[in-house]
């Protein structure tokens, strides 16, 4: 355990100075992601807001709240999970990322999950979404486990065996403070997700 711990932490280190794309120039500070080495369920939104990129950290703004609120009601602590974003710095005016700049980031969120590798992700919103399913609407996704093959394409990990992992789409926390109506819909989703666990942990066992 000591020695995922040491992995992921080396990985967020190396996020923080990263230079690789044009969003160096425009940010406050990396956001590489946080929470547990050892984690069940890995929550990945799309990008840093303002919050995010003055304080360093994921989903610290009112989505973050929301996600805060989401987790607990599941009976789990941020603590308990890890959050990260497909990519790690705030594109300006909270713009949509970049195909070039989400391709430049990628690598250090491959890292991340095959550091962890989490029994779920659990990808926000339709742009995070798009990058792990990328045939699969966000509408018709949200609140279904579907189980893949995560082959990795970073360099640093091409001597990595693919992982399986359950992925379990759910809207963005933000989406819900601009739509009330999703804000029940995402409850209802978190609360598939302990029996999502279960049933993930009762075919590990057969």
């Amino acid at each position: 355990m000591k020695k995922k711990i040491n992995s992921l932490r080396e990985i967020e280190k190396e996020t923080r100075v990263c230079t690789l794309c044009a969003l160096k120039s425009t940010r406050t500070q990396v956001v590489p992601g946080e929470g547990l080495a050892t984690a069940e369920i890995m929550f990945i939104g799309e990008g840093p807001g303002k919050n995010e990129d003055e304080q360093g950290r994921p989903f610290v703004g009112a989505a973050g709240k929301l996600l805060d609120q989401l987790i607990e009601s599941i009976s789990l602590k941020r603590e308990d999970v890890y959050i990260a974003n497909i990519v790690k710095c705030r594109p300006p005016n909270n713009r949509d990322p970049l195909p070039e700049e989400v391709a430049t980031c990628w690598p250090w969120l491959e890292k991340q999950i095959f550091s962890i590798k989490p029994k779920l992700i659990i990808p926000l919103g339709r742009h995070s979404l798009a990058r792990f399913l990328p045939n699969a609407q966000i509408s018709s996704a949200h609140g279904k486990a579907m189980r893949t093959l995560f082959k990795p394409t970073a360099n640093d990990l091409l001597s990595e065996s693919p992982i399986k992992i359950v992925f379990f789409p759910c809207y963005h926390p933000a989406a819900a403070l601009y739509n009330g109506s999703l804000r029940e819909v995402l409850f209802k989703d978190f609360r598939k997700i302990p029996k999502v666990l279960e049933l993930i942990e009762k075919e590990k066992q057969l």
